[in-house]
C-alpha cells in the first residue's frame, strides 16, 4: 500500500474545500427535505395499568404483591393476543387487521413494579391514544372472563400527543451534517489516493529523485506568437 503524506492530503482537502461544502450542502438539503416532506410523523398513545389487590380487604400482603408481579408477564402477552386486538379492531372499526395492529402495539412492564405500559404508534395522534385506551378497556374485561378476578386498574389514560416521536429536526440536521462531512471526506480521500498526477516540483524531487532546474510559468490572457 502506498504511503500517504498527511501534509499533502491536508493540502488536497483544502484545495477542494468548495467541493466538500457542495457535498455537505446537498446531503443537508436532501436530508431536510426527507424529514420535513417525505418522512411521515408518528405519534405514541400510551396508557398505564396496574395490577391491584384482588382481595376485598384493604390489607395488601406481600404474597398479593408477588402474585401480581408474576402475572405481569402473562398479562403482557395477553394484551397483544389475537383475541384482544381483534376486538379492538372491530369496536373501533379500524381499516387494518389485528396482525397489522399488533405491529403498532408495544407492551412493557416497568421493572420491580406491577405496572404495565401499553403504547400504540400511529400517524394519527388522536387514533393512537384512542387505540391504547381501547386495548386497556378490552383487556380488563377479558381478564375478568379468564381469571374471574378484577385486579387491573388504569392509572394513566392515553392522551393525544402533539409532537411526533420519530421526528426531531435539530438532531436530524446535526446527523445529516455529520454524514455530509464524512461522505465528502471519504470521496476526497479516494480521489486523492488514486490521483497519480504531479502537482508540484517538490513532488518530482521527492518521488523521482530528480533535481528541478527551473519552472516554466503559465501565462494567461495573451497569445503566444
Amino acid at each position: 500500500m502506498e504511503e500517504i503524506n498527511l501534509k499533502e492530503l491536508g493540502a488536497y482537502y483544502l484545495s477542494h474545500i468548495t467541493f466538500a461544502l457542495i457535498v455537505i450542502a446537498v446531503i443537508l438539503i436532501m436530508g431536510c427535505i426527507y424529514s420535513v416532506v417525505i418522512k411521515k410523523p408518528l405519534y405514541h398513545g400510551t396508557t398505564s395499568i396496574v395490577l391491584a389487590n384482588p382481595n376485598t380487604s384493604s390489607t395488601i400482603t406481600s404474597s398479593d404483591i408477588q402474585v401480581n408481579k408474576n402475572l405481569v408477564e402473562t398479562y403482557s402477552h395477553i394484551i397483544k393476543s389475537r383475541k384482544i386486538l381483534s376486538d379492538v379492531v372491530n369496536q373501533l372499526h379500524l381499516s387494518y387487521s389485528e396482525t397489522a395492529l399488533a405491529s403498532k402495539v408495544s407492551v412493557s412492564a416497568i421493572s420491580d413494579t406491577e405496572i404495565i405500559r401499553i403504547s400504540v404508534s400511529d400517524r394519527n395522534n388522536q387514533l393512537a391514544a384512542q387505540i391504547a385506551n381501547k386495548i386497556a378497556e378490552v383487556f380488563m374485561k377479558e381478564i375478568v372472563d379468564i381469571y374471574s378476578i378484577q385486579n387491573v386498574t388504569v392509572i394513566d389514560e392515553a392522551i393525544a400527543e402533539s409532537t411526533p416521536y420519530n421526528i426531531n429536526i435539530a438532531k436530524e440536521v446535526v446527523l445529516y451534517l455529520l454524514i455530509g462531512i464524512i461522505l465528502s471526506a471519504i470521496i476526497l480521500f479516494v480521489l486523492f489516493y488514486f490521483d497519480t498526477t504531479i502537482k508540484s516540483s517538490t513532488e518530482i524531487e521527492e518521488k523521482l529523485g530528480l533535481t528541478v532546474l527551473g519552472n516554466v510559468p503559465i501565462v494567461e490572457g495573451r497569445n503566444n506568437l
